[in-house]
C-alpha cells in the first residue's frame, strides 16, 4: 500500500477531463481549486497532525492512508507535483498520563511540560515524544507511505516559525477576538494564542498575557507566584495555543490540504478564520467521521480501545485494513474485530475488478469503451490500495470467509491442513503462484482460534430439516469421486431446499451453517462442498443426523 508517483509524465491520466466518482478524486478537485487560486508554482502541500501524548492508534494510520490518497488523486488529475508532510505536535503540554503505558506514577510528575521534554516511559528513546513519533514513523514506513515528518519541537526551536510567530503577535487582538466568543468567562479573561515556556519550570505555561510588544518579537506575563517575565515567542520559546497553533503552522508553511475528524470541526472553523487574520486563505479538507469501538464509543490512543494495526494485521493482510479505511470516510463505523473477515473479502472483490480493468486499459488502441475501463479503474479502491498498478496474483480464488469455514470444519491448526483441502480443489495453486491466499491461510487459522471456535454453538436439525439433510446426502453420493463444479452443486444445494418447501429459501441455508457449520452465518455453500470435498461434506452431514438421532 505504498504512495509513489504514479503520473511521471506531467499530465493529467483521466480521459476528456472527466473525474471519477471515487470520493479521493472529489477532494483533488478541491485541492486542485484551491492550488489554482492561490497561484505560484509551488508543489501542492498536504498535511497530517499527530499528537503524540499517546500511543499511535489505527485512525492515526487512517488519516495519514486516506490523505495518501487524496494526494494519489490529486497527482493522476492534474499531473502536478505535491508533498505530505506528517506534523507531530510534540511541543504540546502533557496533561494527562495515558491509561496505556508502564511507569504511570513517573509520568505524572511531568504534567505540564512539553513532550519532548517528558522522559520515556517505556525507557527506549530520550522523551516521550521521540518514542511516539518513532512508533508513528515505524508503521507508516511498514506500509510504504511517501511523506516526510516534522517536528513541532523542531520547527519552533530552528527558527522556521518565527516569521509566523511575529505577525500571530501583529494581529494578536484579532486573533482574541476570533477565539474569546467561543470560551467561557472564567477562561476568557485570561486567553491569549501565546503559551509561553517558563524559563525556571520549563513548563508550557497557560496564563494571562499582560502585554504584547510586535516591535520586539516578546509578551510580558506574570506567573502563579507573582514573578513577571517577558518572553521571546521566536526560537522555541513559546508555542501557540492549538487553535492558534493550526492555523500558524497552515500560514507558515502554506498548506494546501488537510483533513480532520468529525470532533473537529469547530476548530477547523475557528482555525481558519484565524488563517485568514493572519493573511492567508485556510486550506481545503474532509470531515470524516470517528471510528467506534465494539460499545460505540469513540476510539482514542489515550485509553487504547479499539483494534491497533498491529492487531487487525494479526488476522488480516494489510490490504484488508487499507480497504476499511477507503470506505465510506464520513460515515462512523465499528472498529473491533468482526469487522475484518468482511474488509478482506470486500478487497478480494475489488481487487479481481481491478486486475481486470487493469488489462483491458493496458491493451489494445485508445477508444472509447478503453476510456470508460480506465474511469472505473481510478474509481476502484484496489487502485489506491495498490498505488496506481495492480500486481500479479494481487487477489485470491478464495474468500478469506471461505478459508474461515474451511478451517472451522478442518480443525485446522497449520496451514498444510488446509493446503491439503486448498491443492485437491485446484491443484495448480499453491502458496508460490498466490501469495495472497498463502497469507489469508495463515490469518484464517488464527482468526479461527480465537474468534470463531470459541463461539461455535452447533444445534440440532428440525423434523423438517432432518429431512432435507439426509436427502442432500444421498444426492451428493452421486457425485463422489467425480470433479464437478461449485456451480453444479450450489445448484443442487438450491433444488433440495425448493423441493423441502423451505420459506424463505434462506431458512435452508441457515440450517446447513447453524447444524453442519455450528455458525449463523456461512459461505456460498456449493463453493464449500467443492472446497471441502464431496465425501467430507457427506461424511459432516451424517454426523449431524447421528447427533440428531441419538438426542
Amino acid at each position: 500500500m505504498s504512495d509513489q508517483n504514479v503520473n511521471p509524465a506531467g499530465h493529467s491520466l483521466l480521459p476528456n477531463g472527466a473525474v471519477p466518482k471515487a470520493w479521493p478524486f472529489q477532494e483533488a478537485q478541491k485541492i486542485a481549486d484551491h492550488v489554482t487560486a492561490r497561484g505560484g508554482d509551488r508543489p501542492a502541500l498536504f498535511e497530517t497532525g499527530y499528537g503524540p501524548s499517546g500511543l499511535p492508534h489505527i485512525g492515526t494510520f487512517g488519516e495519514v492512508a486516506r490523505t495518501s490518497w487524496v494526494r494519489q488523486a490529486y497527482t493522476a488529475l492534474t499531473g502536478k507535483p505535491s508533498r505530505l508532510l506528517a506534523f507531530s505536535d510534540d511541543m504540546d503540554a502533557l496533561r494527562k498520563v495515558p491509561d496505556n503505558v508502564p511507569n504511570r506514577e513517573m509520568l505524572a510528575e511531568f504534567i505540564g511540560k512539553p513532550l519532548t521534554r517528558v522522559p520515556d516511559p517505556f525507557g527506549t528513546h530520550d522523551s516521550f515524544a521521540a518514542h511516539n513519533n518513532a512508533r508513528l514513523r515505524s508503521f507508516l514506513d511498514g506500509f510504504g507511505f511517501d511523506y516526510e515528518f516534522a517536528s513541532s519541537t523542531e520547527y519552533y526551536t530552528s527558527g522556521r516559525f518565527d516569521a509566523a510567530l511575529k505577525r500571530m503577535l501583529e494581529v494578536h487582538d484579532e486573533v482574541c477576538a476570533v477565539i474569546l466568543p467561543t470560551l467561557g468567562e472564567e477562561r476568557r479573561a485570561t486567553y491569549s494564542p501565546v503559551l509561553p515556556i517558563h524559563p525556571k519550570t520549563g513548563n508550557v505555561m497557560q496564563v494571562h498575557i499582560d502585554r504584547v510588544d510586535p516591535a520586539a518579537g516578546t509578551v510580558f506575563w506574570t506567573d502563579e507566584n507573582g514573578e513577571r517575565f517577558e518572553t521571546l515567542v521566536t526560537g522555541g520559546a513559546a508555542k501557540m495555543q492549538w487553535k492558534a497553533d493550526w492555523a500558524m503552522r497552515w500560514y507558515a508553511l502554506g498548506v494546501d490540504y488537510e483533513m480532520s475528524g468529525k470532533d473537529l470541526i469547530d476548530s477547523v472553523r475557528l482555525s481558519g478564520r484565524i488563517c485568514r487574520v493572519l493573511g492567508a486563505a485556510a486550506p481545503a479538507g474532509l470531515t470524516y467521521e470517528l471510528f467506534l469501538d465494539e460499545h460505540g464509543q469513540k476510539i482514542s490512543k489515550s485509553k487504547g480501545n479499539g483494534l491497533s494495526v498491529e492487531e487487525w494485521l494479526r488476522y488480516a493482510p494489510p490490504e484488508s485494513l487499507g480497504q476499511y479505511m477507503f470506505n465510506q470516510p464520513q460515515r462512523a463505523k465499528r472498529l473491533f474485530f468482526d469487522v475484518i473477515p468482511k474488509a478482506a473479502d470486500e478487497y478480494l472483490s475489488h481487487v479481481e475488478k481491478a486486475s481486470t480493468l487493469q488489462k483491458s486499459v493496458a491493451e489494445g488502441p485508445a477508444s472509447e469503451a478503453q476510456d470508460a475501463d480506465r474511469l472505473a479503474l481510478y474509481a476502484n479502491p484496489a487502485w489506491f490500495l495498490h498505488a496506481g498498478h495492480i500486481p500479479d496474483h494481487a487477489g485470491s480464488p478464495l474468500s478469506f470467509a471461505m478459508l474461515l469455514n474451511l478451517a472451522s470444519v478442518a480443525n485446522a491448526e497449520t496451514p498444510d491442513v488446509m493446503w491439503g483441502f486448498i491443492r485437491r480443489y485446484d491443484a495448480n495453486v499453491s502458496p508460490e503462484t498466490h501469495p495472497m491466499l498463502a497469507t489469508l491461510v495463515e490469518r484464517a487459522i488464527v482468526f479461527y482460534a480465537d474468534f470463531v471456535r470459541p463461539s461455535k454453538s452447533y444445534r440440532l436439525p428440525s423434523e423438517q430439516e432432518h429431512a432435507a439433510l439426509a436427502d442432500l446426502a444421498e444426492a451428493l453420493k452421486i457425485y463422489e469421486g467425480e470433479e464437478v463444479s461449485a456451480d453444479v452443486l450450489q445448484n443442487l444445494v438450491f433444488e433440495i431446499g425448493k423441493r423441502h418447501e423451505f420459506e424463505p429459501l434462506r431458512s435452508w441455508f441457515t440450517c446447513l451453517y447453524e447444524v453442519l457449520l455450528g455458525q449463523s452465518e456461512g459461505p456460498r455453500f456449493g463453493g464449500f462442498i467443492a472446497l471441502y470435498g464431496v465425501r467430507g461434506t457427506i461424511a459432516l452431514i451424517e454426523a449431524a443426523l447421528v447427533r440428531s438421532a441419538e438426542a
